[in-house]
């Protein structure tokens, strides 16, 4: 009874001595420092990241603004994850765990992990080569597994994909496997005017070849003059006539735009006219009619 009462008393004076609240104070004070200098170096590292990259475009060995933003996110991205994991291993050792047993049990759970986890190795691998072989880069306009919208992240296991809509979906680099990129090469207007059968189609050609020599100096985005093909079709009660201007990568919906409400309004100006659908009436008794004087 008397050890008991002793081992009471023990535990009482140790949890309101001294020790365990300096020993506890002292823990916490180190978490938190190790907190706010991960904090700190995240915060520097990632501005000497964005530094290092203006330092390269500056240089000899420049690279292109699409490539530069991915890699400046993913170098921030991994710089994170470090910093992170250091600090939680920081704080484990604050509570005098044993670290390298539990780093070797971590080992040989990965590894049991690692064996059916084949659908995360492809993924990485496949961020790997997206990134290496530079098939699509953050900013760039893509269509790949049934997704199509701008690209605003990409990593080594999944990239994310914005639709016009606002959705951003989240897709898994292995299944990546067809990309379209859109923002690469210059795009193209493909613009079709439509004239109608009475008026002078050399007319309307040279007054439309004479508005797209005006266009690029209005529209930025136009890489050179527009180019008027001709004639495209015939149709039922209008000659089509085409129109096709080279412009910046994605601007070919605005640039079309464009063309189709400077040309209607230059063809108003010179009174060429864009057909309307007509209905001719034909009467089958009229026709009877007409036609009984000259029987008799």
């Amino acid at each position: 009874m008397e050890e008991v009462t002793d081992q009471v008393d023990d535990a009482v004076n140790y949890v309101t001595g001294p020790d365990l609240w300096m020993s506890l104070g002292h823990g916490a004070l180190k978490i938190i420092l190790i907190l706010i200098i991960s904090f700190i170096i995240i915060k520097v590292g990632k501005r000497v990241i964005g530094q290092f990259f203006v330092q390269r475009r500056q240089g000899p060995f420049s690279i292109t603004a699409r490539r530069e933003a991915t890699l400046k996110k993913l170098v921030a991205n991994a710089l994170s994850y470090i910093v992170y994991f250091t600090a939680f291993i920081m704080i484990l050792e604050t509570f005098t765990l044993d670290i390298g047993a539990l780093l070797a049990g971590a080992g040989i759970a990965g590894l049991a992990i690692g064996f059916g986890a084949q659908n995360l190795v492809r993924d990485i691998i496949s961020g790997f080569f997206i990134i290496f072989e530079d098939q699509f880069s953050v900013g760039d306009f893509i269509q790949t597994s049934g997704v199509e919208g701008i690209v605003e992240e990409v990593g080594l296991r999944t990239c994310k994909v914005k639709g016009w809509t606002g959705e951003v979906h989240i897709l898994p680099n292995g299944n990546v496997t067809q990309v379209t990129n859109y923002s690469i090469h210059n795009s193209f207007a493909i613009v079709d005017v439509s004239i109608a059968y009475e008026e002078n189609i050399e007319k309307a050609e040279q007054v439309m070849a004479d508005l797209l020599e005006e266009m690029p100096e209005r529209y930025p985005a136009m890489a050179a003059v527009p180019e008027l093909l001709g004639v495209q079709n015939l149709a039922a009660s209008e000659v089509v006539i085409r129109i096709m201007a080279e412009c910046e990568p994605m601007e070919h919906y605005a640039i079309s735009r464009a063309i189709r409400k400077e040309v209607k309004n230059r063809l108003d100006e010179v009174g060429i006219e864009i057909p309307f659908p007509r209905l001719v009436m034909y009467s089958r008794h009229e026709e009877e009619t007409s036609q009984e004087p000259s029987q008799k």
